[in-house]
């Protein structure tokens, strides 16, 4: 689930600027676009600017945006006339029409979010890290340790953990992983993340196994060790 800032002059929910954006899991928060929002920005994964009724105003206001040293991707929903009107010099990641389906939506969201991740770790390798006491999670050569011995895990068993990690302490659901590292057209059930759940901690062994807690009737998290947990990557 990202964390994305929707910056819009219409009036209600995300589902009025773009009906499939309404339909997703994503904690999305809606403010105006306003100079006032870039004082003190929240804190999200991805920028959304709505550009469906003024082009101009959008532009000047993406150039304002990257002018302030943002360092989240930037996102331009537009409709389908206002496509020919954005190029380069906007400085924008994507652009998406108000009217694509959710699973567009959701996949273009990744993307850029990831896009982002990866340019972050090539300027600065040391930031693919994440330490939790003898847990080493090294993204950038998609590894994982315990007390220096690398565990044999597969793509997806990876990728959880390390989604896991990146956000100690937090709850989530089967769906919320589901959706986070299988995508939201997977058909699969939930029971994949149970399954997946199982062979991580068989693979962390008994003394590790429980760095991953279930959450009786809500999900599972990222245990922090001995209350010291440092993730580079948010």
């Amino acid at each position: 689930m990202a964390r994305l800032l929707l910056l819009t002059n219409s009036s209600g929910a995300s589902a009025d600027v773009m009906p499939a954006l309404g339909l997703l899991q994503h904690d999305v928060k809606i403010l105006p676009i306003e100079a006032s929002v870039l004082v003190e920005p929240p804190v999200v994964d991805c920028l959304l600017i709505d550009a469906r009724r003024d082009l101009p105003a959008a532009k000047s206001f993406t150039k304002l945006i990257t002018s302030t040293g943002v360092d989240v991707p930037i996102m331009v929903i537009t409709t389908e006339g206002g496509l020919s009107a954005i190029n380069a010099d906007w400085g924008i990641d994507d652009v998406i029409l108000d009217t694509a389906g959710p699973a567009e939506v959701d996949a273009r969201i990744r993307i850029v979010i990831g896009q982002s991740a990866i340019a972050q770790l090539a300027s600065n390798p040391s930031s693919g890290e994440i330490r939790s006491g003898e847990v080493i999670i090294d993204e950038s050569s998609y590894t994982a340790k315990i007390k220096g011995r690398v565990l044999d895990l597969t793509f997806k068993e990876f990728e959880l953990l390390k989604y896991l990690a990146q956000h100690p302490g937090r709850v989530f659901t089967r769906s919320q992983l589901l959706q986070e590292i299988w995508g939201y057209d997977y058909f699969g059930g939930t029971r994949t993340v149970d399954v997946h759940i199982r062979r991580l901690r068989s693979k962390l062994g008994p003394e590790f196994e429980a760095i991953i807690g279930t959450v009786r009737n809500v999900g599972y998290r990222f245990s922090v060790q001995n209350n010291q947990t440092t993730a580079d990557i948010n």
